[in-house]
C-alpha cells in the first residue's frame, strides 16, 4: 500500500507526489502524478504522469516486474520547477507548475539491467542548460542479483546530460541530502539480499574513498533532509511497521 511519496516546495506553495494511484495500483479514478496543496484540506492534481508514461515509453523497461503507472519515488525542486523520478520505468522528468511534463533523463537506457533509481538531490549552480547538477542514488535488486558486497552507486547528472558514477560501494539508498558540501546517503540496509531492520545508515559520500559510516542502527530508513539547523532529518520504521508506528528522528553531525 503505498500513497504519496515525496513533497517539495516553490516558494511557499506545497507540492505532493502520487505513487500508489492509477490503474495498476487498484485506483482507476486518479492517476500518479503531482499535485498542488490547497486551502482547508484540498489538492489539486497539476501533472498526469501516468498518461505520460504511456504516451513517453523508456527506452529499457524491466519486463519482470514492469508498472504501468510507475513507483514514483523522489522528488526535488529548483527555482519554479520540479523534478520528480520514477524508480521502476528509471527516469527523472521535469513538471512545470502549469502542469507541463517532459523528460529530463532516461535512466533505463543507460543500463542492461534494473538498478532502482529512488533518490535525488542537486549541489551547484545551473549553467545554460537551466538545471543544476543532480545526484542520484539506486536501491538495486533483492535475491540473488545482490552480491556479497556492496554494490549501489551514486550518480551525478550533469545539466549537459551526462551521466557518471561519483561513488561505489554503497547498498540500498533511499536518499541524498548536502550538508555543507558533503554529501551524505541514507542506507535503508546494509546486508546483501532483503532488507534487514537495525541495519541502516548514514554514510558520507566522497569521491575516491570508501563511504563513512556517520550514523548506524536505524530500523527501515526511507528518507532523508537537511533541516535549516544543519541537523538530518530521517524518516525511519518508514514500513514492514503497523500504521502510525513510523518516524521522523533528528541526527546532528560534526
Amino acid at each position: 500500500m503505498s500513497g504519496v511519496s515525496s513533497v517539495a516546495f516553490i516558494g511557499n506553495q506545497l507540492y505532493g507526489l502520487l505513487a500508489g494511484a492509477g490503474c495498476s495500483h487498484g485506483v482507476p479514478t486518479i492517476p500518479n502524478g503531482v499535485f498542488r496543496v490547497g486551502q482547508g484540506n484540498t489538492w489539486s492534481l497539476i501533472a498526469d504522469l501516468s498518461a505520460f508514461q504511456v504516451a513517453n515509453p523508456v527506452a529499457n523497461p524491466d519486463d519482470e516486474d514492469f508498472e504501468p503507472d510507475g513507483t514514483w519515488y523522489s522528488m526535488t525542486s529548483r527555482g519554479h520547477t520540479l523534478y520528480p523520478m520514477d524508480s521502476n520505468h528509471q527516469e527523472l522528468d521535469r513538471v512545470t507548475p502549469s502542469g507541463q511534463i517532459s523528460r529530463i533523463k532516461d535512466i533505463s537506457a543507460l543500463f542492461p539491467d534494473w538498478i532502482g533509481p529512488t533518490a535525488i538531490t542537486y549541489h551547484g549552480s545551473r549553467n545554460g542548460h537551466g538545471r543544476p547538477p543532480f545526484y542520484i542514488g539506486n536501491l538495486g535488486p533483492f535475491g540473488p542479483d545482490d552480491g556479497a558486497a556492496p554494490n549501489e552507486h551514486v550518480y551525478k547528472l550533469t545539466p549537459s546530460g551526462h551521466f557518471k558514477t561519483v561513488a561505489s560501494g554503497l547498498e540500498q539508498v533511499l536518499g541524498l541530502a548536502f550538508r555543507g558540501g558533503k554529501l551524505y546517503a541514507l542506507e535503508m540496509s546494509t546486508t546483501p539480499g532483503g532488507p534487514t531492520p537495525g541495519t541502516g545508515a548514514i554514510v558520507r559520500v566522497r569521491a575516491g574513498h570508501p563511504a563513512e559510516t556517520i550514523v548506524s542502527g536505524l530500523v527501515f530508513p526511507t528518507g532523508m533532509t537537511v533541516g535549516h539547523d544543519g541537523a538530518l532529518y530521517v524518516s525511519e520504521q518508514g514500513f514492514g511497521f503497523p500504521a502510525g508506528q513510523g518516524r521522523i528522528i533528528r541526527v546532528t553531525t560534526h
